[in-house]
């Protein structure tokens, strides 16, 4: 296919979406399912414009699914402005922790019973579909780093947290097959794949978050340098807690969390900038944000905001470019016959037992609760790491079958969620306002 004809498509696409985006706010759809839609109709099925075969270009796309996870991920942790001695964290853990933990039990059980697979292949399918998107979940999650609602909070910090913490999961499973070295008596697996891969990319990321982000703040509030390029901070700094946590076999999603994290913490952002610089100084447009970006007390405030905002459009082109490659995998796939009934426990019985399960005894309102139960959304993380099992030596029967069983359950949860979500979160809304302040 030509450039020209790419051109078209991709540009008539995504000036569709820039002109239907604040329609679909009221609809009930996402612009998700419309990107997986489009896919689809690009793919073979369609008008066979896009051939990605999953198992045959499984490289390319588990790069490009991992690239679109560390920048939501990173945008995550800009979003999360809760401080990390606060209780509210409490249910984040809790939920990518213990509750994902009994998703993965729960679902390799059924698939063990009712698809008739191996423990160690039901394991690594139980990590895969285990945790939640934080790329696709955008709808209920936190917008702003103000937000203290617990149900947004919740679901946000969980997307977050479990697609690092999948990893242990997806490891033991290419164990159990004989492709990854678990050490006598899974002692490898216990002390490197969890216990340092977890502390340390943690550690590495909001070590590097912290640095990097006190010593941009000296150097514009003190020496007036270092401005004008936090499309390059926010990448560089992504790039840089990734490379070396990985370096030190250490989790780099959860690296790149935590390096957001810190960056969000290097200083308290004190509300509304823009304004009252502009109003103090008498300064207008550039200089306005010069003088923004190397003040001694908004500099902190300014590089967190510029650096989230490019983060965040540029999480939307990478959302577009790899859910229209997973609706153009649809055409691959032959669901198994118990696909339709492994996909409606997942919906309808795991994850509302594993949140149930994780949150016994936690302060959650009954309407806060019945939500996070439904939307475990699953998307791009499980696209990721489903394309990392194959290119680590998956055979290509059981490729296919995983794969069959992933881009279906995905499908299915762009689709039941991203037509639920609106009306969903609006009921919420007005429910809350309508019960007394606590």
């Amino acid at each position: 296919m030509s450039f020209a004809i790419w051109a078209l498509v991709i540009g008539g696409l995504l000036t569709t979406m820039a002109l239907s985006g604040t329609s679909l706010t009221r609809l009930p759809l996402s612009s998700t399912m419309l990107y997986l839609a489009a896919g689809y109709a690009l793919g073979p099925a369609g008008w066979g414009l896009m051939a990605p075969d999953p198992v045959t270009y499984s490289v390319i796309l588990e790069r490009g699914a991992e690239v679109t996870v560390l920048i939501s991920l990173f945008t995550v942790g800009l979003r999360l402005g809760l401080p990390l001695t606060d209780t509210g964290w409490r249910l984040p853990v809790r939920l990518a922790v213990v509750s994902m933990t009994i998703t993965v039990a729960l679902i390799a059980g059924i698939a063990m019973l009712g698809l008739g697979l191996s423990l160690g292949v039901s394991i690594l399918l139980g990590a895969i579909l285990a945790p939640t998107d934080p790329v696709l979940a955008s709808d209920v999650q936190v917008v702003e780093a103000s937000d203290r609602d617990r149900l947004r909070f919740s679901l946000t910090g969980e997307g977050g947290l479990n697609d690092g913490a999948a990893f242990p999961f997806v490891m033991l499973g290419l164990g159990l097959l004989g492709l990854h070295d678990l050490g006598t008596g899974g002692w490898r697996w216990l002390v490197v794949d969890v216990l340092w891969a977890v502390a340390g990319g943690l550690l590495i990321g909001g070590v590097l978050g912290t640095l990097i982000g006190k010593l941009v703040v000296y150097l514009r509030s003190r020496h007036k340098e270092s401005f004008g390029f936090d499309e390059f901070l926010a990448l560089g700094l992504i790039a840089l807690a990734y490379g070396v946590a990985v370096l030190c076999h250490s989790y780099g999603f959860l690296a790149v969390l935590a390096a957001g994290l810190a960056l969000r913490r290097v200083k308290e952002q004190p509300g509304q900038i823009v304004t009252p610089v502009a109003r103090e100084t008498g300064l207008q447009s550039r200089q306005a944000h010069e003088a923004l970006a190397t003040h001694s007390k908004y500099a902190s405030a300014y590089m967190k905001q510029e650096v989230q905002g490019f983060n965040e459009r540029l999480e939307r082109i990478a959302e577009v470019a790899i859910v229209l490659v997973v609706g153009a995998m649809l055409s691959y796939i032959r669901p198994p016959a118990g696909a339709g009934w492994f996909v409606l426990l997942l919906l309808l019985f795991v994850r509302p037992v594993s949140v149930w399960l994780g949150l016994l005894g936690a302060q959650v309102s009954r309407d806060q609760r019945m939500l996070i139960s439904w939307f475990g959304i699953r998307g791009i993380g499980s696209i990721y790491y489903l394309m990392y099992a194959i290119n680590h030596g998956l055979p290509r029967t059981l490729a296919e079958e995983i794969t069959a069983l992933t881009l279906t359950m995905v499908a299915v949860s762009i689709v039941v969620h991203g037509i639920s979500v609106t009306p969903l979160m609006k009921l919420y809304g007005r429910r809350k306002a309508r019960r007394p302040p606590p």
